[in-house]
């Protein structure tokens, strides 16, 4: 009998965080006895630059991974590679539809990292101001943890126990003869992974002698009720709101026990959290009984159980998930620096200011330019040249696209500057039925060569000032105002932290022909 052990099976993993957390429980026997030490989990500091600083109260989770491989430059403790450069300047080259786009604007290689290398200055010193103790920062920097280290667990836990037979396959469709065999397999996998799932928790329920205080329950069905149906605050929503955890509910009905466990416990507010985590729409009917709170409490138990036995077997240590972990933390310390420069830069900005700005700018609240064009992707410059070729010889356009294209789908389609970005002032310049190329264009995550069949093409049209224009004239204005704040702020961290540019490794560096 052949054995499948399928592919797809791997893709499960990426959801067990949300079947741990949202799949049926087992019903598990309840007591109300002893008390439990919390697990706490130490920090390591990140090393910070060029200064002797004082120690912050809430300090970095990770240190330094080491030197990666390819380095551009260097700040502190972070280097910025080659890979991550590339990356980003495929990322400023694309236009965004969403911000006016100068057909002049350069983007190259030295200027874009040196922004990278001010972005890095701006986490080191968000850690220096202790913008790391911001509440929000802390909650969703948990949040992240946690996920990722019972997805970690359980990859482990499941790795070659969710196994298909083809005869299981034949029997699951032979159940449901509307199923094809990809299905039929994907069904299957899916209700391995529940039941091996439930069994592992099951052993993980026994192993931490979890036990409910029931005593608990109808006090948590009562806060809810209040919370639900006397809001303190006017709702327009018809459900419980995450503001209200924290405003409603007092610290000492927060602290209330409903479950303890070898290494930690379920409060009150950790199960509002769960509650909250969970779309209104799905949640249960039943939160004013106890019963209603023991179901809900069992979704609740899952994770923390997931993470402590994740922490025992030292996966808080493994160094994919340390590096997940610290980018995630430097994302949201950038966000919060930004945020913090920007925060008094906000309308309303006068009326006479915005109508004056407008006829300034005028092209950037007209309508877009736009053009039909078909085109023809070739994998190198030499390939379009021969495809150009063979078109300038009264070659069929569809024919020329089957033999040199490497995208055989072609299809007409209208294209703007704000799709195409650089690129646009190349098409604009044929005429429609007019052959041009070879060109280059964004493909993918990448700039290939083309030829391209200009069709017809719209010019452009200018606006006159209305009211239904000022929002967008003040966001724009805004906008141009935050950019120059925190352009500014860069430049000034750029003079307060020394760094390493690697030069000889960027020289050579073209944002249009980064494959």
């Amino acid at each position: 009998m052949k054995v499948i052990v399928s592919k797809l099976a791997l893709s499960f993993v990426g959801l067990l965080i949300v079947l741990c957390i949202c799949c049926r429980a087992k019903d598990q026997q309840a007591t109300d006895t002893t008390d439990n030490p919390t697990a706490t989990q130490t920090k390591q500091a990140q090393t910070k630059p060029n200064a002797v600083e004082p120690k912050p109260k809430q300090q970095s989770v990770t240190k330094s991974l080491g030197e990666p491989l390819n380095p551009v430059a260097k700040i502190g403790d972070y280097f910025i590679t080659k890979d991550e450069l590339e990356k980003r300047l495929m990322k400023e080259l694309r236009p965004n539809p969403y911000e006016h786009h100068k057909e002049d604007e350069v983007v190259d290689a030295n200027t874009v990292l040196l922004e990278m290398i001010a972005e890095k200055a701006m986490i080191i010193e968000a850690r220096k101001q202790n913008y790391l103790e911001d509440k929000d920062i802390q909650t969703s920097l948990k949040r992240f943890a946690e996920g990722k280290l019972v997805n970690l667990l359980l990859a482990r836990h499941m790795e070659g126990k969710i196994i298909v037979t083809e005869a299981e396959i034949d029997e699951k469709i032979k159940s449901d003869p509307k199923l094809d065999r990809t299905r039929a397999r994907m069904m299957l996998e899916r209700e391995k992974a529940n039941t091996v799932l439930d069994q592992y928790y099951s052993e993980l329920y026994k192993k931490f002698n979890i036990q409910k205080v029931s005593v608990n329950f109808p006090i948590a069905a009562r806060i809810h009720q209040r919370l639900l149906y006397y809001p303190q605050k006017p709702r327009e929503a018809g459900f419980i709101r995450i503001r209200q955890i924290d405003e409603e509910i007092t610290v000492a009905e927060k602290e209330i026990i409903l479950a303890k466990f070898d290494g930690g416990k379920i409060t009150l507010k950790d199960w509002f959290d769960t509650l909250c985590d969970m779309a209104p729409p799905r949640r249960p009917g039943d939160l004013g009984t106890p019963k209603g709170v023991e179901q809900l409490l069992e979704r609740a138990l899952r994770k923390p159980i997931f993470v402590l036995e994740a922490k025992l077997n030292g996966l808080d240590k493994d160094k994919s998930f340390l590096r997940q972990l610290k980018e995630q933390e430097d994302g949201m310390l950038l966000n919060k620096a930004r945020q913090e420069k920007i925060k008094d830069i906000k309308g309303p900005i006068p009326k006479e200011q915005i109508v004056a700005y407008f006829e300034r700018n005028k092209e950037i609240f007209g309508t877009e330019q736009k053009i039909k064009i078909d085109q023809i992707w070739c994998q190198d410059l030499e390939t379009a040249r021969k495809a150009k070729a063979q078109l300038d010889n009264g070659k069929d356009f569809e024919s020329v696209r089957k033999e040199y294209s490497f995208d055989k789908q072609g299809k007409a389609f209208d294209t703007s500057p704000s799709s195409e970005g650089m690129f646009f002032k190349d098409l604009w310049q044929g005429d429609p039925n007019e052959i041009v190329g070879p060109v280059k264009g964004f493909y993918g995550n990448a700039v290939k060569w083309r030829i391209v069949k200009v069709l017809e093409k719209k010019p452009g049209e200018l606006k006159d000032y209305s009211s239904d224009m000022k929002n967008r004239v003040e966001t724009t204005i805004l906008e141009e105002q935050r950019d120059a704040t925190l352009g500014k702020y860069r430049k000034q961290l750029l003079k307060t932290y020394s760094y390493n540019i690697y030069a000889e490794i960027i020289k050579d560096i073209d944002p249009l022909n980064i494959r």
